[in-house]
């Protein structure tokens, strides 16, 4: 450009034959200074954008009227969605959550800090970790509403010491990890709690009986009170008759669906038979005649011989936790069971399974949905978890650090890999399965 007084300059980083009073450039400073005002004030637009987005994220409409959504979704940190699935339908089962997040927090140190109340971090020695205490904060962390996510790093630190399986970040299997998650916290509320033993706190809390309590390598525990149920099994020998019966305690019962619903179903195939709940529920409690690999050592015999084996249930747990087994072993590869399997979101009847059903009451062996774990996905070792569960009468998907409101009609069209059954208190109209 040329001025009008003959003087060149130019308009980039700097002026060239700028006037005698520098007028170009004051003007460029006057134009710089109105572009970082603008900036700053787009900047600061579209934080408050972000605000409000985040916070109208967390406001439903109920009934008409706006209400806060208080649920806290779990970071991913690399594959972890096994777990924060896991994590999530543990949280809405809320007899199991209540005791741990009333727990006081865990004393860890020694010395001059042991009488303060103090927190598990990475720093402190290997020793002092507590996978109760962290599992306590976690889910203290979820449903109060403060923040849209929680990182459960310091959790999935414990895992990583005390659980071996678990270390890395490569995808694992959600049932696998629950079982692990259970057994270590039941043995752990087994120890001593400021010198008084957590077996005694259990006992010390009304709403978990005795008679509700199942023992399981020591000492009832909330794992076994809540989740423990007991077993029959009947070996019968086909060559003399003699019967064999035991007794085997459970915290979950995993269950084959049968070969004939094998096959995936595809939009061609909707009007083919529909696997039910009921039909896994009977596949594994019905007589079966064990194969030439399971022989049964008969003890009037003396030998193996052929037999045939039922289950019975004869303790029903508070909660009970069904793993549908989707994923086989077929030669080299662990390959996935892909059938939709119809269950029921309320009024699943256990009492057709009792050892004993004439000792159990008109409701006791009634329970309702609270929470299904579901597998994205062709293999164990990929895909994706994510997990939806019931908080006060409203149903809630989990997927990781997102948290949204659905319904029941998309719950049941899921294709569940762990459901988990809260047994009914209140009498009420239900739907049998």
């Amino acid at each position: 450009m040329v001025s009008t007084e003959g003087e060149s300059y130019r308009c980039d980083d700097f002026v060239v034959n700028d006037t005698k009073l520098g007028l170009v450039q004051k003007v460029r400073e006057h134009l710089q200074n109105l572009e970082n005002s603008a900036f700053t004030s787009d900047r600061h637009r579209k934080r408050k954008l972000l605000e409000n987005s985040s916070m109208n994220s967390k406001l439903l409409k109920v009934n008409g009227s706006t209400t806060a959504l208080c649920a806290t979704g779990l970071r991913n940190l690399g594959n972890t969605c096994f777990m924060n699935a896991i994590l999530q339908s543990l949280s809405n089962i809320q007899q199991f959550c209540c005791y741990f997040k009333e727990l006081p927090a865990v004393e860890l140190r020694n010395g001059k800090t042991a009488g303060r109340r103090t927190y598990h971090t990475r720093s402190q020695g290997d020793n002092n970790v507590s996978l109760v205490e962290e599992f306590r904060k976690t889910l203290c962390a979820l449903w109060q509403g403060s923040q849209t996510a929680f990182s459960p790093e310091s959790l999935f630190y414990v895992v990583w010491k005390i659980m071996p399986n678990f270390r890395g970040y490569q995808q694992q299997d959600a049932h696998e990890f629950m079982r692990y998650l259970l057994d270590h916290l039941h043995l752990e509320l087994q120890g001593g709690f400021n010198g008084v033993s957590r077996s005694v706190i259990l006992q010390e809390n009304s709403s978990l009986t005795a008679s509700s309590k199942c023992c399981i390598n020591g000492a009832s525990t909330v794992v076994t009170a809540i989740f423990g149920g007991i077993l029959q099994n009947e070996v019968n020998c086909l060559i003399c008759g003699t019967e064999s019966r035991k007794f085997d305690p459970f915290l979950d019962l995993s269950l084959d669906i049968p070969s004939q619903f094998r096959n995936k179903r595809t939009k061609n195939q909707e009007n083919g038979p529909m696997c039910t709940l009921r039909d896994c529920l009977r596949s594994f409690t019905d007589l079966e005649e064990l194969d030439e690999t399971e022989l049964y050592m008969c003890h009037k015999c003396k030998k193996k011989q052929k037999s045939t084996k039922k289950f019975w249930i004869q303790k029903l747990p508070k909660v009970l936790c069904l793993h549908l087994k989707r994923f086989h072993w077929t030669a080299y590869l662990r390959n996935k069971v892909d059938t939709y399997v119809e269950f029921p979101l309320r009024g699943l009847d256990m009492k057709c399974y009792l050892l004993e059903p004439e000792n159990s009451g008109p409701e006791s062996c009634l329970y309702d949905l609270a929470a299904v774990v579901v597998h994205h996905g062709s293999g164990v070792g990929s895909g994706h978890y994510t997990a939806y569960a019931a908080h006060e009468g409203r149903w809630f998907h989990f997927n990781d650090s997102t948290v949204t409101l659905t319904d029941e009609e998309t719950v049941v069209k899921a294709k569940a890999y762990i459901l988990f059954y809260v047994e009914r208190q209140a009498k009420s109209g239900s739907d049998k399965l």
